[in-house]
């Protein structure tokens, strides 16, 4: 492969990883032909790239980002993927999903800022939910004393009415 060739490769996975919130490196290298392509058939459904990669080049994209990706380095051997998704948790739940026949096997992520090295994390990246998740819950807790409160009027005023009537007929 000429230098030209590499440097255009190089730039178009760094441009990929800047596109997107979060990644994932996997070892995909034991599926065969049509395992492969159900599993890009399921990262098109759940809104995941996936990319197939050289580790030195991956590695050199990954350095010509503004982000230190050096914990990474030490996973890139052998076969890797790529998983880029904007929602943190769908890879994993997809490897997870996959992982019962022991392919793909997690390297490592980088998830909300952090590095997760190793697949003993994958339970712990399924359970990760995303910032509209933790809003939802946010607004719902909030919630619930208004309504609370609401509920308790209107049913106070109904069981005061109630009363009122009762007394008035007697």
């Amino acid at each position: 492969m000429r230098k030209e060739d590499k440097s255009t490769i190089i730039d178009t996975i760094a441009a990929t990883i800047k596109g997107y919130d979060f990644f994932y490196l996997t070892d995909i290298s034991t599926l065969n032909a049509a395992k492969t392509s159900a599993l890009r058939a399921e990262c098109f459904k759940s809104d995941i790239k996936l990319m197939v990669v050289k580790n030195t080049l991956l590695q050199k994209a990954l350095e010509s980002l503004d982000t230190d990706y050096s914990e990474l380095t030490p996973v890139l051997t052998g076969n890797t993927a790529i998983m880029l998704s904007n929602v943190a948790n769908a890879p994993a739940k997809l490897i997870d999903k996959y992982s019962k026949e022991g392919i793909p096997a997690l390297k490592a992520a980088y998830v909300q800022e952090s590095f997760y090295v190793g697949a003993e994390n994958l339970k712990a990246l399924v359970n990760i939910k995303s910032k509209e998740e933790l809003l939802g819950e946010v607004i719902g807790l909030l919630q619930s004393p208004i309504k609370n409160v609401v509920s308790a009027l209107q049913s106070g005023g109904n069981t005061i009415h109630g009363v009122l009537e009762t007394l008035s007929k007697r």
